[in-house]
Order: structure tokens, then C-alpha cells, then sequence
């Protein structure tokens, strides 16, 4: 499609100065379609096509007599145009990721309150078909612009300058900003304020819960479409003042258009219906909605911190300590990010691949295409809503009248007091063999099977068969470290007597570390899948480390090296704004003079290093917005470490401030290098381990502190993480950066404000909660998880099992060997350029996943694995373009039904009281064997202990 003559025409709304009308029809028959001068392209690819090039289609707004929209009412597009170019080296490869979505499993912590963007990727970046070249990683396109799809397109040089050096980011971003649409509206921060309240409050009340069930900013993404929709058509009117916007906020209102039927009407309300009404829905205020919730939707860590203390040590914490808390080291993360930003959001080679997938959502939202996939016809939207329905009332059944079809240990029925049985093929303290639940909510307990690349879903099955199938059951059943006396899997720890470790007897009044009684009491000993999931995790970060420098080591030093020599003073100090004039260059030769004037961080002819160092196009388009100031962030950052030192010094948690300097230098030291690994592969190295190892150390004995220690250490820093995915998200959808930073700090103290709320009303209305007899299933695994944590570091501390006469010393070797095992497969790969299957193997997402046992069991992973294979491998394969239509909404219509089916079946039948009494078959056949009982394959007899006579 050509550009129109009346578009070609009018310089106010011109977003690229075109050569000729030769040049470019030219031009436009040899890229792929992207945005043109009039805002449209063609609409050649179909869905579930790799190369996907949304555009950005007008808002809403657009409609007439709304004052928005036509070329006529003055809207203003910018588009940065540069025309000098340096030197350019292209290498046709085909790199494929592995890991450039790999993030798409977030293991462990991350997966409950990390990395929620990291689980989108895939849909955009997966593609199994490529070929490999020897400098190819076996994780992919990291740092390739041509990398993503195998039949891409280079685009020409007069359309590259004008656009992202990134293939991915090209065919996911538009390179036009029009800054007429409103951002700073009511029905943004309502529709914001409304999704951060639901969002923080769902998640913190599942995550008590197993199964739990996570809800995905995804979910808010599409659900808060048709809400901004409604509140346009409930409160616009066709005679309703023009507006005008600069920047997001309204700068002026014409005239009322029809006073004769304003006449008579009670100014007032007709107002504040005005003052509700200002702009349009459309994709700028869904952006800033969206960030809110992914901001909102992972429940705070402070939160296990505070169920810990107070349901598993017993000591009070005041509502003043939860809240400081919770909004300190939910908010030091966001200083992180913000005084990182030149290193971790500017730079068009950090990409952040996580967040491409949520453009595209976008554009796809706000074009309203419907086109047609594998003979299916059926909007997305009218799809969303019928599986969503299904799903809601569906789980009536494994969540009401017969959990038995969540707890599907059907081979126990059969002997339920077969140890080896429940063993194998138990599904609550066993190792789940048989794959098959009918939960939606046990299948996606380790995160949505739909959104992950089936290659990932390979490396973890294959490593849980390994190591919870084979070496797990060697290791039980020939009683090493005394594995048999305890369940095979659970989320305790045991004493010599093979009960649950009973931490009280080793405290002292003031909840600090009694060794006397630890000397008359018991060693702390580990089921074999506890001993096992700590084994991996050492090694999974050991390998981590290893396989980031051996495949993307030189990519990172020149990010390094560029980001330095930006921030020693090559160019000027944030975005710099750029002229108001609406015209733009006017000729080629402005252009080009434009182009000259915007600085660069490097001149390199390098094709990485200039994909790394050089400033994109939407870098040149965010200087016309003004800059939230560096010292906002210096200020916020200071500002909740002095909140943190208070907490930490006037209540009894038993960490010196420096101890909570020490953390946050910790987290300080390793958040850029992890933001660089993670902008560019979507790998996050955790950091969790390190902080409770160098607080055993460092404090002895101090349950509460390592928990706090480890909060404002890696929990900060995991944040900061994501804020910057989020900035970068704001960054590409030319958010300006005061109304993202605004916007992000409010979803955070609505968010931890609503957790505190939620949590404290559970602990005074939820029977038994955090204990086995809890109603409906609120046990509180992963804080019990943490918990026993704290005792393995905190209260015993490393020494105890990690030194010279420790009886899991061996563990410690776990350490070299991760940090070993990635290089011989690196030189493999390096030596053989053809496809080989261990190109395919990715330790750290084998190893990083096993993090999740306990609590997670081989259920979770087995049947979360077969719906991954029928997805992402299968369907993609035989209807690759209904997979590309419908799988997201697929994923995202089952988890908010899921949600849904929950929040109603408590809330409505069990909290009443109304199903009390309710018993049948049903709901007690899973119940009667030695699954449900966890039972050990020997047993201590009444008097006797296991393990060594003294410790």
C-alpha cells in the first residue's frame, strides 16, 4: 500500500519524509509491511506468521466530531528521522532462542513475584525451523537484528535508519509517536488504581493457597480493553468540547458545541462527566494500566516475611512494621532501576525481549483485525469470553463437589497403603508418574504451559526425569543421608525422630539461635527432593554464570564497555526534548542535519557493537518529552533505605543497619550485570541463596534478620529488575517518563497498602490457615518453603550443613560442578555447526526449574509438560495460525477463570459455611492412602533416632 496523496501532502502529519513516490513504492515492495507515512501498512501476514509487524492504527479518537484523529484537527505525529549511516557489517545467521525467551519458565521465587513479562516472549521470538552457524548461541538471536523470523526480510537502508537496528523490535514496535493521544486521564488511574487492587489482592490470596493459581498481568492487559472501551461509550458524547493533548495531558478545550442542550442541565454533573471523559481509550493509556498492573499483580515477598513471623515463629508484627516493610523494599527496587536507566533502558541493544510481546498486544487491541486461522472465524474476544465461562464453571467440580479430580492419584486407590506406590505415583508427597489431573490450577502451578517454547518445556522434563525420577528414588530407597526416614517429598524438615522439625525447641525468648538446645534436640535432616532442589540451585546458579560468559560473555563486555562511555558524559544528561513544531524535517536535507545534531554513544562500523551502542529511533523519539529527573530516583532510593534502617533498628528483627546496607550493597553490585544478562537473553540470576548464605554468616543465629536480610537484598533488586523491564515497556510505547514514574510509584503503595489489607484480614477469617487442617487448601507452601529456609540459614546456619563434618558437605561440590558442566557443551556446539539435540540443552533452565520442588511436585511439572507438547509443538506445527490467534487468549481466558472459579467457590460456598458436612466419595478416596498421609519407607520405632549420635 502507497502512501495517500493527502497524506503525502500534509506536513503537519507526516511521520517520515519521503523521497519520492518512486522511492517509495520501491521501497515498500521489498520490506515486509510495515507503518507507512499515513499511519497504515499492508495486511499481508496472517496469523500465527513468524514475522509479525503490527501497526498502530488511529485511536478511537479518530472517529469525527470528537476532536481527535482526522489529519484536518491538527494531531501531531513525531518521527525521528536520521539519514547518516555508518558502516555496516550484516551477517546472515538464523539464530534461534533458546533463551532469549527462556525466561518464559521463571523458576523458584521469580516465578511468583519476578518476572511476569518474561512468560510473552516466546509468541513472538519462537521458531523452530532456523539453522545454526558456528557463532551461533544455542539460545539465539541475542544480538542479530535479522534474528527472529527465518524468512525475515532485510529491511532497506533508508527504512533501518528510521527504525530499531532489531528485527524483533521492528516487527513488534511502531516507529511513530503521536503525541496528541491522552495519557494523564481519570480513566486512566481509575481503570490503573481498580486492576492494582484486584491484581495484588487475588495473588496474595492464591499464593497461600496450594494449588495456587497465578494471574498474569496478561490477564489485565485483555480484560481492561473492553472496560476503557465502556467508559468511553457511557460517558462521550457526540457534542462534547474538542480537546487538545500534548504530552498525555490536556492543554485545552474548544468551545461547547451545543449549548442549546447544555441549557437547563445541571452544570455540575455535566462537569465531572466531562472532567471523567477526557481523551480516548487507546493504546498509551493501556500501556500505562498495564505497567500498573504488572507492577501490582506479583505478591510481595515482605508478605511470606510477615505470615513466617507471625503464624510459624509466633511473634507479633504491629500493621506500622507490615506496612513500612512491604513498601520499602517493594519501592528500592524502582531507585535501582530509574539511576540504571542509561545502562538498562536507553541502549537500543537492550532489547528486553519480554516486553515486545505486550506491544504487539497492543497494536493487535487497537486495530481490531480479525482475520481468519485454520478455518476458524471466531473473534478473539468472543473466544476469550466462551472459554472463560467454560473454565469458571468447570472448576465446581475438582474445586467443590469432587477434589478427587484435582488430587488424581488414581493407581494408589488401588493399594493406598503401598508406600512405593504413594511414592511414584502420589501427587501430593509423591513423585507424580502418572500425568493426569483435571485442575487447571495443578497444571499451571510452575506457570502457564501455553506461553512456553516447547524446547524449554524439553529441558525441564528432562532434567526432572533425571533428577526426580531416577536419581531421586536411587538415592530413597538406598537410605542415603537417611532419606528414608522421612517422605520422599515434602516442604518440611525432620528431625532424628523423622517428625517435623520443631524450630521452638531451639530458639530462645528473643527468637535468636539456643545451640545447648540444638545440641539435646536434633540435627536438621532434608527429604531426598529438598536435598536434591538445593543441590540443583547451586549448581543452576554456578552454571548460570558460566553459560552467560561462555555464549553472550563478549556481547555483555561491549554493552559494558559502550554504557560506560555514555555515562562518562558522551551526550547530554536524559532525554533532551526536542522542538514542538508539529511540521517535522521538512526536506531531506533537515533530516539529515536532524540526524547529525542527535548524538550516538559509538561511531563503531561494528555490527554488534553498533546494534549495542547506537542510539534507536525511539530514543530519538522520547527527547521530546521531559525527563524524570535522575535525582527523583536518587531521592526515592534514599528516602526507603532510611525506612529500612528505622524497621530494622525499632523492631526486633535482629539486623544491625549495616546488615541492611550490607544487603542492599549486595543487590546494588549485581543489579546491572543482571539487568544486562536479562535485557538480552531474558535470563534472571537469583541472587536469593547468595543473600541467605552471607547472612548465616555474617549473623548467626538470627531466623527474622536472614528472612529481612534476604527481602531487602534480593527482593529489591528482583523488583528493580522489573521496574526496568517496565521502563523499557514505557520506553518503546513513548510513555513520557514523569507520567511512567508517577504512574509506577502509585500502583506500588496501592498494591502494598491492599497485600497488608488482604493478608490481615486472612489471618482473622481463614480457619487454620498455614497449618494441614487449613480450609481449602490454604497451607501457605511457599512460605513454608521459605520458612524452613530461614532455618536452614538463619537459625543452624551454613556451617552446620555445609562444614568439614556437615552431613551435606557434598552439596557445597555442586557449586563446580554447575559452573563446569556448560563449557564442554559450549565447545561441542562451537565445533559442530550443523542442528545437533545438545544445542538444545540449556543447563540453567534445567537446573533453575527444579527450584521449584518442593512445593511444586512431578504432577505439576508431567502434565504441565504434555499440554505444552500438545500446544507449542503439536497445534503450532499442524494449525500454526490459529496457535498464533488464539493461544494467548487461550492461556489467559483459563488462568482469570480459573481465578474466578476460586474466589466464587470460597467465597460463596465454602467461607459461608455451607459446605461443612459436604462428604462423599469424592472427596475422601485421595485422602485414605499413604500420599495423602506422606508417609516414609522406614520407619523410626517409638524411642529411636536416625543420623550420628552428636552434632
Amino acid at each position: 500500500m502507497a502512501p495517500s496523496g493527502k497524506a503525502s501532502s500534509s506536513r503537519a502529519t507526516r511521520t517520515t519524509a519521503s523521497a519520492s513516490t518512486a522511492a517509495a513504492a520501491a521501497a515498500a515492495s521489498a520490506t515486509p509491511p510495515l507503518l507507512f507515512a499515513d499511519g497504515h501498512r499492508t495486511d499481508s501476514s496472517p496469523y500465527g506468521s513468524t514475522t509479525m509487524t503490527p501497526n498502530r492504527s488511529p485511536s478511537p479518537g479518530s472517529r469525527p466530531g470528537t476532536g481527535h484523529g482526522s489529519d484536518s484537527s491538527g494531531r501531531r505525529r513525531r518521527f525521528a528521522r536520521s539519514t547518516s549511516r555508518s558502516a555496516r557489517s550484516r551477517r546472515q545467521s538464523s539464530r534461534r532462542s533458546g533463551s532469549f525467551d527462556g525466561a518464559a519458565l521463571v523458576s523458584g521465587l521469580e516465578g511468583r513475584f519476578g518476572m511476569p513479562e518474561a512468560m510473552l516472549s516466546s509468541v513472538v521470538l519462537d521458531d523452530d525451523d532456523d539453522d545454526d552457524d558456528d557463532d551461533v548461541s544455542e539460545d539465539g538471536p541475542l544480538l542479530e537484528e535479522d534474528s527472529g523470523a527465518s524468512s525475515a526480510t532485510e529491511l532497506p537502508e533508508h527504512d533501518a535508519d528510521e527504525n530499531s537496528p532489531n528485527e524483533a523490535v521492528r516487527a513488534s514496535v511502531s516507529p511513530i509517536d503521536d503525541t496528541t493521544l491522552s495519557i494523564n486521564t481519570p480513566r486512566m488511574w481509575c481503570l490503573s488504581i481498580l486492576f492494582s487492587i484486584l491484581g495484588s489482592s487475588t495473588n496474595l490470596f492464591f499464593s497461600l493457597r496450594y494449588p495456587s493459581v497465578a494471574i498474569t498481568p496478561v490477564i489485565a492487559l485483555l480484560l481492561v480493553h473492553p472496560l476503557g472501551h465502556l467508559w468511553d461509550y457511557l460517558l462521550k458524547r457526540p457534542y462534547d468540547p474538542k480537546e487538545e493533548f500534548t504530552d498525555g495531558v490536556r492543554t485545552a478545550v474548544s468551545s461547547h458545541s451545543h449549548d442549546a442542550h447544555r441549557h437547563g442541565q445541571k452544570k455540575r454533573l455535566d462537569s465531572l462527566r466531562l472532567w471523567l471523559a477526557q481523551g480516548r481509550w487507546n493504546e498509551k493509556e493501556h500501556t500505562c494500566v498495564y505497567v500498573s498492573s504488572n507492577v501490582a499483580f506479583g505478591f510481595a515477598f515482605a508478605t511470606d516475611v510477615i505470615v513466617e513471623q507471625t503464624q510459624f515463629y509466633n511473634q507479633e508484627a504491629p500493621i506500622a512494621y507490615q506496612l513500612l516493610l512491604t513498601i520499602s523494599t517493594q519501592i528500592l527496587g524502582y531507585g535501582f532501576a530509574g539511576m540504571a536507566r542509561r545502562f538498562l533502558v536507553r541502549p537500543s541493544g537492550m532489547v528486553w525481549p519480554g516486553t515486545l510481546m505486550s506491544a504487539a498486544m497492543f497494536s493487535t487491541l487497537h486495530k481490531q483485525e480479525n482475520k481468519p486461522a485454520n478455518g476458524w472465524t471466531i473473534s478473539r474476544w468472543k473466544f476469550f469470553y466462551i472459554v472463560w465461562s467454560c473454565a469458571s464453571a468447570f472448576y465446581f467440580l475438582p474445586g467443590l463437589l469432587m477434589p478427587a479430580l484435582s488430587y488424581f492419584n488414581v493407581i494408589t486407590w488401588f493399594a493406598p497403603k503401598s508406600v512405593v506406590l504413594a511414592n511414584l505415583f502420589g501427587v501430593s508427597s509423591g513423585l507424580g508418574l502418572f500425568p493426569m489431573t483435571f485442575d487447571w490450577a495443578q497444571i499451571t502451578y510452575v506457570g502457564s504451559p501455553l506461553l512456553v517454547p516447547f524446547w524449554a518445556a524439553v529441558n525441564v522434563v528432562g532434567g526432572l526425569a533425571i533428577i526426580m525420577w531416577i536419581i531421586a528414588p536411587l538415592f530413597y530407597y538406598s537410605n542415603v543421608l537417611y532419606s528414608s526416614y522421612m517422605p520422599i517429598l515434602s516442604t518440611a524438615v525432620f528431625d532424628n525422630t523423622g517428625k517435623v522439625y520443631d524450630v521452638s525447641k531451639i530458639l530462645t525468648p528473643d527468637f535468636l539461635f539456643d545451640r545447648e538446645a540444638y545440641s539435646n534436640y536434633s540435627r536438621v535432616f532434608l527429604p531426598v527432593t529438598y536435598m536434591l532442589s538445593y543441590g540443583v540451585q547451586f549448581a543452576g546458579l554456578a552454571a548460570l554464570l558460566t553459560h552467560t560468559v561462555c555464549w553472550h560473555g563478549q556481547d555483555i563486555w561491549h554493552t559494558w564497555k559502550e554504557s560506560l562511555v555514555e555515562a562518562r558524559g558522551q551526550g547530554k544528561e536524559g532525554y533532551q526534548q526536542v522542538s514542538d513544531s508539529p511540521d517535522g524535517p521538512s526536506s531531506p536535507r533537515e533530516a539529515a542535519a536532524a540526524a547529525a545534531a542527535a548524538p550516538r554513544t559509538s561511531s563503531s562500523g561494528s555490527h554488534i557493537e553498533g546494534l549495542m551502542s547506537h542510539e534507536d529511533i525511539h530514543s530519538r523519539l522520547m527527547k521530546r518529552y521531559k525527563d524524570a529527573p535522575l535525582s527523583w530516583y536518587f531521592l526515592t532510593f534514599i528516602s526507603m533505605a532510611a525506612i529500612g534502617i528505622f524497621v530494622v533498628e525499632y523492631y526486633p528483627v535482629h539486623l544491625p543497619w549495616y546488615g541492611l546496607l550490607l544487603a542492599l550493597a549486595i543487590g546494588a553490585i549485581f543489579f546491572i550485570p543482571n539487568g544486562i544478562i536479562m535485557a538480552i537473553t531474558n535470563q534472571h540470576s537469583s541472587i536469593y541463596l547468595i543473600c541467605q548464605l552471607i547472612c548465616g554468616v555474617a549473623f548467626p543465629g538470627r531466623p527474622i534478620a536472614n528472612m529481612v536480610f534476604v527481602t531487602y537484598g534480593y527482593i529489591s533488586s528482583a523488583q528493580g529488575i522489573k521496574f526496568a523491564s517496565d521502563l523499557k515497556l514505557g520506553h518503546y510505547m513513548k510513555i513520557p517518563p514523569r507520567i511512567m514514574f508517577t504512574v509506577q510509584i502509585a500502583a506500588t503503595l496501592v498494591s502494598s497498602v491492599t497485600q497488608i489489607g488482604v493478608l490481615n484480614w486472612m489471618f482473622a477469617n481463614v480457619r487454620g490457615l498455614c497449618t494441614p487442617e487449613a480450609v481449602n487448601g490454604f497451607t501457605c507452601p511457599i512460605a513454608r518453603v521459605h520458612f524452613n529456609g530461614s532455618i536452614l540459614w538463619g537459625v543452624v546456619g551454613p556451617g552446620e550443613f555445609f562444614g568439614p563434618r556437615a552431613i551435606y558437605r557434598a552439596l557445597v561440590w555442586c557449586f563446580p560442578l554447575g559452573a563446569i558442566l556448560p563449557v564442554p557443551l559450549w565447545l561441542y556446539s562451537r565445533r559442530n555447526k550443523h542442528r545437533t539435540l545438545l544445542r538444545k540443552v540449556n543447563l540453567p533452565v534445567i537446573f533453575g526449574a527444579m527450584g521449584w520442588i518442593p512445593p511444586a511436585t512431578g504432577l505439576n511439572f508431567s502434565v504441565w509438560a504434555l499440554v505444552c507438547f500438545l500446544f507449542n509443538y503439536l497445534i503450532k506445527r499442524r494449525a500454526n495460525a490459529w496457535w498464533g490467534k488464539y493461544t494467548m487468549t487461550l492461556s489467559a481466558a483459563l488462568d482469570s477463570g480459573l481465578a474466578f472459579g476460586i474466589v466464587v467457590v470460597f467465597f460463596g460456598f465454602i467461607y459461608p459455611g455451607w459446605m461443612k458436612g459436604f462428604s462423599w466419595w469424592g472427596t475422601e478416596v485421595f485422602k485414605r492412602g499413604c500420599d495423602w498421609q506422606a508417609c516414609s519407607y522406614r520407619n523410626v520405632k517409638d524411642g529411636e533416632r536416625f543420623g550420628p549420635d552428636s552434632w
